[in-house]
C-alpha cells in the first residue's frame, strides 16, 4: 500500500478518535465541569504520551528548535477546552464541522507559507475549488 494512503487512513482514524475524544470531553465536564476536564485531561494524556515515550525506540536530542515549538501543549489545552465548550451546545457534528473546516483553512495557509519550516505547497484551483466546497459545506451544516 502506497505511504500517503497509509497516512490518509491514520489521518481520517485521528479524525474519528477526535470526535469521539471531544464527545467523551464534553459529557466529562457536565459532571465535573471544563475547567477540571481539561485538567484531567490532559494528565491522562501525559501518563498516555509518557509510557509511549518509554516504550518507544525513537531516537533524537530532545529540547531542540525555537521555544515556540513547544507551545503545541498549551495550544492543546486550549482546544480541549474549547471542543468541551462548543460540542454540547451545537452538538458533535457541527461543532466537528466548524473544527474540520477552520482545520483544513489555517493548514491551506500553513502550507502555502511553510510556516513552522514546513515544506511550502503552492495553492492549486483544485485547491481553491475545495477550499470553497469546504466553506460551502460548512455554512450548509452550520447555518439554522
Amino acid at each position: 500500500m502506497d505511504g500517503k494512503i497509509i497516512a490518509y487512513v491514520v489521518a481520517a482514524l485521528a479524525g474519528a478518535a477526535m470526535a469521539v475524544q471531544g464527545s467523551m470531553n464534553s459529557a466529562l465536564s457536565k459532571a465535573i465541569g471544563l475547567a477540571k476536564t481539561t485538567l484531567i485531561v490532559h494528565i491522562v494524556g501525559t501518563i498516555g504520551a509518557a509510557l509511549f515515550v518509554l516504550f518507544s525506540k525513537e531516537k533524537g536530542s530532545e529540547l531542540q528548535g525555537p521555544w515556540y515549538y513547544y507551545l503545541g501543549g498549551l495550544i492543546g489545552v486550549v482546544i480541549v477546552y474549547a471542543v468541551a465548550f462548543a460540542m454540547p451546545k451545537g452538538g458533535v457534528a457541527a461543532a466537528t464541522t466548524a473544527i474540520v473546516a477552520a482545520q483544513l483553512l489555517t493548514a491551506g495557509i500553513i502550507d502555502r507559507l511553510g510556516i513552522f519550516n514546513l515544506a511550502k505547497t503552492p495553492f492549486s484551483w483544485q485547491t481553491i475549488l475545495g477550499a470553497v466546497f469546504i466553506i460551502t459545506g460548512a455554512w450548509l451544516v452550520l447555518k439554522e
